[in-house]
Formats: C-alpha cells, sequence, structure tokens
C-alpha cells in the first residue's frame, strides 16, 4: 500500500484544501487521518490514484510525498502492537509512521511505513496482509 503524507501550515481549511484538490482532479480518498502541532499541519492520506494525486497537490502548492507502507492483521487486544512495534525496536529500525485503519471481528489492521523495506517485512511476515 503507499501514503501520501502533506506537511504544511496548520490554518483553517486546511483539510478543505486538500479534499477540493482531490476532489477536482477526480481522485477518491480511501482514508485521511490529519493533526495539527505547533503551527504545522500533518495530513496523512490513503487515495485511489496516488500519481494523480501527487500532482493535483503539487498544483495547489501543497508540499506532499508518498511512501511505501505494509498492511498487518493483529489481534485485536492489549498488547498487540507493543509486541510488533518491539520487533522494530529490537533490529533498531526507525518506524515512521504507524496508523490504526480498521478495527473488526476481532482484529485489527494497522499500517506501518519504515526505513530498510526488505528487512521490514521479513519483521513482519508473519501478520502481512500487503
Amino acid at each position: 500500500m503507499k501514503q501520501i503524507t502533506v506537511v504544511t501550515t496548520d490554518r483553517p481549511g486546511v483539510v478543505a484544501e486538500i479534499s477540493e484538490a482531490l476532489a477536482a482532479a477526480g481522485v477518491n480518498i480511501e482514508g485521511l487521518a490529519a493533526e495539527g502541532v505547533g503551527g504545522t499541519a500533518v495530513a496523512v492520506l490513503a487515495v485511489d490514484r496516488y500519481d494523480e494525486a501527487l500532482r493535483a497537490l503539487a498544483g495547489r502548492g501543497f508540499k506532499a510525498v508518498s511512501e511505501d507502507a505494509l498492511v498487518v492483521q493483529l489481534d485485536d487486544r492489549s498488547g498487540e502492537l507493543a509486541r510488533i512495534t518491539q520487533r522494530f525496536k529490537d533490529a533498531n529500525i526507525n518506524l515512521r509512521g504507524v496508523r490504526i485503519i480498521r478495527r473488526w471481528g476481532g482484529k485489527c489492521f494497522v499500517t506501518l511505513a519504515a526505513e530498510r523495506s526488505d528487512e521490514v517485512i521479513a519483521l513482519v511476515k508473519d501478520v502481512l496482509v500487503s
């Protein structure tokens, strides 16, 4: 899975501007998480057409980057995320992004974006969805 990260100035309407840019390009937003911290806004998106989304965002002046993220399926119970993220700590691999995307039927689906992707796949092969 790919995800897009937009970093911009935190201001009223920034999510509207991002979503309008994507709508105008015919890009469907499949997932969106946005946070504002200390005057900076960070939005992480999953979309149906990444190349078009990156062009549309750049055309509106947004700095956007795309990166691969793995999707893992965990049991939806206390401690499962800690168990998986400990693997990254033990391997000295930095997690750039962790996002819980769905909880359903006793399972929890989580995206993980990290450096050193070949090693990361080996770390989570037992819970890897994509």
